[in-house]
């Protein structure tokens, strides 16, 4: 009888509505890029929950990681659109994508191939204050 109430349930695909797809200029107008047109993306391992690193984006660089599923960024010190792991390998593939309250900070749950950070740490965020001092905790990927 269980399987007769699920058998109910199931709508043939026939009936069901069209939706129409959702592009990505309708996900960039919800987003509040600051003057200089960046909006910061915070990197969080899908595997640990670790906030990996943040990098700023600009909407040339959302829509290549809505499309690609790759994180892509912007430097702002060398003006320029980047793709994280472009030239290291250490990829980070975007499994989902957040937009916080006020729609102006982005977060991204991603797969990360190697190290996150430039100084080959997995996560940037490798300091902790102890005291009066920053404390290093991790050191570099061997």
């Amino acid at each position: 009888m269980d399987n007769e109430k699920n058998v109910a349930l199931i709508i043939p695909v026939e009936k069901v509505e069209p939706q129409a797809p959702m592009g990505t200029d309708s996900l960039l107008k919800d987003i509040k890029f600051n003057d200089a047109g960046l909006v910061p993306a915070i990197a969080q391992s899908v595997d640990t929950g670790r906030v990996l690193m943040m990098a700023w984006m600009n909407k040339e660089a959302v829509v290549q990681t809505l499309n690609s599923r790759f994180a892509h960024y912007y430097s702002r010190s060398r003006q320029q659109q980047w793709k994280k792991g472009e030239t290291s390998g250490n990829v980070q593939r975007v499994l989902d994508i957040y937009l916080d309250c006020d729609g102006d900070t982005i977060l991204m749950l991603i797969e990360q191939t190697g190290p996150a950070c430039h100084t080959d740490r997995q996560s940037c965020f490798y300091r902790e204050k102890r005291g009066d001092k920053w404390v290093t905790f991790e050191e570099p990927m061997q």
